[in-house]
């Protein structure tokens, strides 16, 4: 075995018909979604702009933070009206972008010749099945709702009219000064009356409804219990609504979430809007990618499967299903990892390249590097912040996320960037920044309420996960040098003053025992307070590192506990499992080369191929333990800079 320096390869990727025919279909998804909406929940909720594709296989960040409706509606025009350009242009400002060198991927460990492939040409060319924690692969395969009677009826969904809704969610939501809102009970039967209580209590938690007799007709009467703080403690986590639950059911419905080209953020927030509930009932093991259909399971506090399954009908590139109720939550990192199903199109590599690719892959693997979607987009990446934090510079923090920056950004980031330059007001920066949920924002405003001389509690503002994503950004960043280091210096064997783990304890190999030992076996530290160094020469190279970032590798603590890094350890080479792969010709790239949950649902049949297709595909599988990255697998077999910068540049027409 031996290491072989980074050498780019070229992706090149013409401007297809499934690329005109994707932003059709972008189109019409968004018109149907808001029109479906509009109808079925009688409110809007935010629809998801097609990006450019980032491949971000592992979002760090897992925590959702509500919004205001027309905070959310402002947000979503400007993305709308800020993503039309011309892609050379988007070229020349990604020259500013960040390359794979520039995060410390540089090597590869097989010794085949590199080849070139178009990743995720359609979002449905890369598919992702969760594994849990019991090792089995989520799967949607039952649309059918676990038989319960305590639940309401089927005409509990249709007994509201569109203006009865409308009417319920502006009193929920305390939108205009109504105290109450009369629903005159047509054909009245008790029933009827019964229906629609339900109907009310089910659909829009917290109100409350009564039955009043008025000039001889009878009437639902809904109306909060509590006014304002029964609204604040709509079915919370701690908190949640208890009305109307069975105790012999389980707190939680656990239900299969599939998804087309959203992330899992996304798809929570659209869920609790259609809900009407707040996002944070929901749980989840992991964030999914949004360029891909993805299958996970997902928990929510206290909602009917039969409410869940009627989302079915009304959600857009999502199905619901697999139902079933427990009495506990999902808990972020309890999965196993997950299993990928990807398609790399137009492949130029000859079967033995493949072959030789494919087999490295599966029985020595792949440098297990954080991938680029850990440092960002843009010419200032994530881990520069996360350094000075680290340094306790809190200028440089400053300046670093609110500065001009060359390279591709939406035009109101720019103008609010140029006026922070110009005149270091906050409150005029923040006049030219109509978004409010960017970083950007969320700083201006901590600066507006604590003042220039306070900018530790000002970027406290900011939300902590998405705060700490700096810092793991800058250890993701020291790990990837070292690792390639390691690589260089020692090559794919374990040696002597190596670390390796024992349970969940980090000992050194010595001389005596490197024997038993393989790469496999080897880890590395994330740099902390809780953690041991390599014995050899990469050991100092840590130090050496930290010191030319004026940091002291034996003093990790920060002055800010949340800041404080104790650490972790990570191997420097993953072996996928369940490795399978196979070549297949095709001539047309709209096509679908498998079938996935949803099709074998709907009972579509396999895709008939030609024999002797114009363009050749490579279809893998394998599966990831977590908090590893598919395109870093994929890397190795390419032998390609998986990089946006690189990818642009070797051809713009790709993002057209």
């Amino acid at each position: 075995m031996e290491t072989v320096e980074m050498n780019s390869v070229s992706l090149k990727r013409p401007r297809s018909e499934d690329d005109v025919a994707n932003a059709d279909e972008i189109k019409r998804q968004k018109t149907s979604e808001k029109s479906k909406t509009e109808n079925n929940s009688g409110q809007n909720i935010e629809t998801v702009t097609e990006q450019p594709d980032k491949s971000l296989l592992e979002d760090t960040k897992n925590e959702i933070i509500p919004r205001e409706e027309s905070e959310e509606q402002e947000d979503e025009d400007l993305e709308d009206s800020d993503e039309d350009g011309d892609p050379e242009s988007f070229a020349d400002m990604m020259k500013h972008g960040l390359t794979e060198s520039d995060v410390g991927i540089t090597k590869f460990v097989s010794s085949h010749k590199g080849f070139s492939g178009i990743l995720k040409e359609r979002y449905s060319d890369f598919v992702v099945h969760e594994i849990g924690k019991d090792g089995r692969v989520s799967h949607l395969d039952d649309f059918s709702v676990p038989v319960d009677d305590e639940d309401p009826s089927e005409e509990t969904f249709t007994v509201l009219s569109d203006e009865d809704k409308q009417r319920l969610e502006e009193l929920q939501l305390l939108k205009n000064k109504e105290t109450s809102v009369a629903i005159e009970v047509i054909e009245d039967t008790k029933e009827k009356r019964t229906i629609i209580h339900q109907a009310v209590k089910s659909l829009f938690p917290g109100l409350e409804t009564k039955t009043e007799d008025r000039d001889g007709k009878k009437y639902i009467i809904a109306y909060h219990a509590a006014g304002k703080k029964a609204l604040a403690k709509v079915r919370t986590a701690t908190d949640p609504r208890k009305h109307s639950w069975p105790k012999s059911r389980g707190s939680y419905c656990h239900f299969v979430l599939y998804k087309e080209n959203k992330d899992t953020m996304d798809a929570i927030n659209v869920l609790s809007k259609f809900l009407r509930v707040k996002p944070n009932i929901f749980s989840y093991m992991g964030t999914k990618d949004k360029r891909a259909i993805t299958v996970q399971e997902i928990a929510v506090l206290r909602i009917t499967a039969q409410r869940l399954a009627h989302l079915n009908k009304c959600l857009m590139n999502f199905k619901l299903g697999n139902f079933s109720y427990k009495n506990h939550p999902l808990k972020l990192g309890e999965l196993q990892g997950n299993h990928f199903t990807v398609v790399l199109r137009n492949i130029t590599g000859t079967d033995d390249q493949i072959d030789q690719a494919m087999h490295s892959l599966r029985e020595i693997g792949f440098i297990n590097y954080y991938g680029m979607q850990r440092f960002g987009t843009t010419a200032v990446p994530t881990y520069q912040i996360g350094r000075a934090i680290l340094q306790n510079n809190w200028n440089e923090v400053m300046d670093l996320i609110l500065k001009p920056r060359p390279g591709a950004e939406k035009g109101y980031l720019v103008k609010c960037r140029e006026e922070w330059a110009k005149t270091k007001d906050p409150a005029a920066a923040l006049k030219k920044l109509p978004v409010k949920r960017c970083v950007e924002g969320q700083l201006l405003r901590g600066l507006l309420k604590y003042g220039m001389k306070n900018i530790i509690s000002a970027f406290g503002i900011i939300p902590r996960n998405n705060r700490l994503m700096y810092i793991h950004s800058y250890q993701s960043y020291v790990w990837n040098n070292m690792v390639s280091k390691r690589i260089e210096e020692y090559g794919l064997r374990a040696v002597p003053g190596d670390l390796t783990l024992k349970g969940a304890t980090a000992v050194h190999i010595e001389e005596g025992d490197v024997d038993k030992y393989t790469i496999h076996d080897v880890v590395m530290p994330l740099p902390g307070f809780d953690v041991i160094y390599p014995k050899h020469k990469i050991g100092e190279a840590y130090k050496e590192m930290l010191v030319a970032d004026n940091l002291d590798i034996n003093n990790m603590r920060h002055k800010i506990r949340d800041y404080s890094l104790s650490g972790a350890y990570r191997k420097i080479i993953i072996r996928p499992q369940n490795v399978n792969w196979e070549v297949v010709a095709y001539d047309d790239p709209r096509i679908p080369l498998f079938t996935t949950d949803l099709d074998k649902l709907e009972g579509k049949p396999l895709p008939v191929l030609p024999t002797d297709g114009k363009f050749r595909a490579l279809k893998m599988e394998f599966s990831l333990p977590p908090s590893t990255y598919a395109t870093m697998a994929i890397r190795e077999v390419l032998k390609m800079d998986t990089s946006i910068k690189n990818q642009t540049q070797l051809n713009t027409t790709w993002l057209r």
